[in-house]
């Protein structure tokens, strides 16, 4: 990627070049915007959260019909950067979404496909089964199924969205560190890294697992929380997890434990793990996936690999302009479900930077609602 050193003023800085940074640079450099991005690692690096070869990309969201019509545009804007780009970003596997039919992954899915008139299917246990035998579901489990759903692949997605910046002119900074950023009397930002320092009329801060320093608020209540992703080679070989007859999956195991998983990749190794739960550990999964996967829950393990989520109380996003400051936007897409949303999420960054609002229904992620 180029980068560009002794450059001082600019419309607007990013600071942050993962999935949200990322997408940040594309939309607001798009928008004929002088703008400089920052990152303290590499590209597409493994020290954050939006890591891990795969993500998964869904509609019928349980957590809250709110987040559909975001999904709906952030479907469209993975597909036409994919078109810009040449990348493969997207891949359509299908979607169950699997519990009790009270669970939170089961009823929120349902309520949400119903509510946006999303296509589904429900499926009981034997028609799980049926459709896709590698899963053995009790008789009590139902599931949804989602035909648009799938995998996001967030390496390829954050180089796709660098790319389109730097097309753009964006300037990017890799390896730099910012240490501090403060708004002077004038309105003007002076952002301070571990390489200089530098002006700017808009700052977008999109730091992951660092948002808690660099957000500077107090009283906004974020948690950094370690997970752990597992990729293993099933048991009876990778045939029935490829990815034309396994898709995607989250199920609601019941006592706040949730598994989520991914077809075979390229390697034969699927990958799988716990949903923002407190449970963690190989043998933990192993033994949540006995009855319900066991052809995993007796695979050899290849590969782990962890990754940070910043949570919220309420496990929702927090995206709004900073309490303090009117030209500082504050982004974090955050509670380990959010990845997804990065396409859209850059451009409601990009719109209030640039425009002061967007027309994308974001009250539900105001950091204001913390500060009582």
């Amino acid at each position: 990627m180029a980068s560009y050193r002794g450059l001082s003023g600019f419309d607007l800085i990013v600071v942050g070049l993962g999935g949200m940074g990322s997408a940040a640079a594309a939309h607001a450099s798009s928008r004929g915007k002088r703008v400089l991005a920052i990152e303290q690692f590499q590209p597409a690096h493994d020290q954050g959260s939006s890591h891990g070869q795969s993500r998964v990309i869904r509609l019928a969201y349980f957590e809250d019909p709110a987040y559909v019509p975001l999904l709906q545009r952030s479907y469209e804007l993975w597909r036409r950067l994919e078109a810009q780009t040449g990348r493969r970003l997207l891949m359509m596997t299908g979607g169950l979404m699997i519990g009790a039919p009270d669970s939170d992954v089961v009823a929120g899915s349902v309520q949400s496909a119903r509510e946006h008139q999303l296509d589904h299917e429900l499926l009981d246990a034997a028609g799980i089964r049926r459709r896709f035998p590698a899963f053995t579901p009790d008789p009590g489990s139902v599931a949804l199924f989602e035909r648009e759903a799938g995998v996001v692949f967030p390496e390829e997605a954050m180089r796709a969205h660098l790319d389109i910046a730097v097309d753009n002119g964006a300037h990017l900074h890799f390896d730099e560190r910012v240490e501090d950023w403060s708004v002077g009397s004038s309105g003007r930002i002076d952002v301070r890294t571990s390489k200089g320092r530098y002006e700017c009329e808009q700052l977008i801060l999109a730091p992951g697992s660092w948002a808690a320093d660099l957000f500077k608020i107090d009283w906004l209540p974020l948690e950094v929380e370690p997970q752990q992703l597992y990729w293993f080679e099933p048991a009876g070989g990778e045939t029935p997890f490829l990815p034309d007859r396994f898709p995607i999956y989250i199920w609601d195991l019941g006592g706040g434990v949730q598994v989520y998983g991914f077809p075979a990749d390229d390697h034969g190794r699927v990958k799988v793990a716990f949903f923002r739960s407190r449970v963690t550990g190989e043998h933990a999964l192993r033994a949540a996936l006995g009855p319900c996967v066991p052809a995993l829950a007796g695979g050899v393990l290849v590969a782990t690999v962890s990754c940070k989520y910043t949570l919220t109380p309420d496990q929702h996003f927090v995206i709004g302009h900073h309490p303090d400051f009117a030209n500082v936007v504050i982004a974090s897409p955050c509670s380990g479900h959010g990845y997804k949303f990065a396409s859209v999420v850059g451009e409601i960054l990009a719109d209030l930077a640039v425009d002061g609002t967007t027309r994308h229904p974001i009250a539900l992620f105001s950091p204001l609602r913390f500060n009582n």
